[in-house]
C-alpha cells in the first residue's frame, strides 16, 4: 500500500459518518455579497481606478486614441528606451512616433538575460479593475507572454477606457477565460523587509505606467 492509499484510506474513514450532500456546488456557496461597492457613473468609475493605481505608485496617464501614439514615444524618450518589446498582436499605430526605440518581439526563445536587457515594454490588457487599482492581463495578442511583463524594468501599459474598465473583481471574472494565463498587477512590483524598507523592481518590473486612453 502506497502513502497516498494510506492517506485517503484515513480520510473516508474519517467520512464515513458524514451525512452525503447532493447540494449543487451553484447553491452550496452564499453568492449573494455585493458585485460593487457604491453607485458610480462611468466616469466616477474611471477616475476611482486612475486613484487607485497612483496610489499604488503606478504612474498613470490620459489621452484619446490621436494622442496616444505621441504619449507613448514621449513616455519612452523620457526612460531613455534604446528597443522596446512588442507583442505580436499590438497595434501598429501606437508606436508609429516611437522612431527612436528598436521594436524587438516577443519570440518563445527570448532568454531571461536578454529580456533583462530590454529597456521597455508597451502591452495592452485585458480587462481594468478599479475598486482594487488592478491590471489583469491574459495574454492576449496585445498582451503577449506573461515573462515579457515580469523582466524588462519599465512597463507602458494601455487601458482602454471606459470598455476595459470594470468595477469589483467579480465583474473583472466573467471576462476571463479560466484557462488563460493571468497576471494580476497593482502597481509596480515591490516589496518590503522586516524593518518595512521598501524595494521595487524584485519580481516584476520597477516602473509601471498606465495609458488611460479614451474609446469616445
Amino acid at each position: 500500500m502506497s502513502s497516498r492509499d494510506l492517506i485517503l484510506g484515513r480520510v473516508r474513514r474519517a467520512l464515513a459518518d458524514v451525512p452525503q450532500d447532493d447540494t449543487p456546488y451553484e447553491q452550496a456557496i452564499d453568492r449573494a455579497y455585493l458585485r460593487e461597492h457604491g453607485d458610480r457613473t462611468t466616469e466616477q468609475t474611471v477616475d476611482l481606478l486612475a486613484e487607485n493605481l497612483a496610489d499604488y505608485r503606478a504612474i498613470v496617464h490620459r489621452t484619446d486614441a490621436d494622442g496616444l501614439p505621441g504619449l507613448i514615444a514621449r513616455l519612452l524618450a523620457e526612460r531613455g528606451s534604446r528597443t522596446v518589446l512588442v507583442p505580436d498582436g499590438l497595434p501598429p499605430q501606437w508606436l508609429t512616433e516611437a522612431a527612436d526605440a528598436t521594436r524587438v518581439p516577443d519570440r518563445a526563445a527570448s532568454t531571461p538575460h536578454e529580456l533583462d536587457e530590454i529597456d521597455s515594454v508597451v502591452t495592452g490588457c485585458a480587462v481594468a479593475v478599479a475598486e482594487t487599482g488592478t491590471i489583469v492581463l491574459d495574454g492576449g495578442p496585445d498582451q503577449g507572454r506573461r515573462r515579457i511583463t515580469l523582466v524588462p524594468d519599465h512597463h507602458v501599459c494601455v487601458v482602454r477606457v471606459p470598455g476595459q474598465v470594470v468595477s469589483s473583481v467579480p465583474q473583472a471574472l466573467e471576462r476571463l477565460t479560466p484557462g488563460r494565463p493571468q497576471t494580476w498587477i497593482s502597481g509596480p512590483s515591490a516589496t518590503s523587509d522586516i524593518e518595512l524598507d521598501r524595494v521595487e523592481g524584485v519580481h516584476g518590473p520597477r516602473a509601471l505606467e498606465v495609458v488611460l486612453v479614451s474609446e469616445e
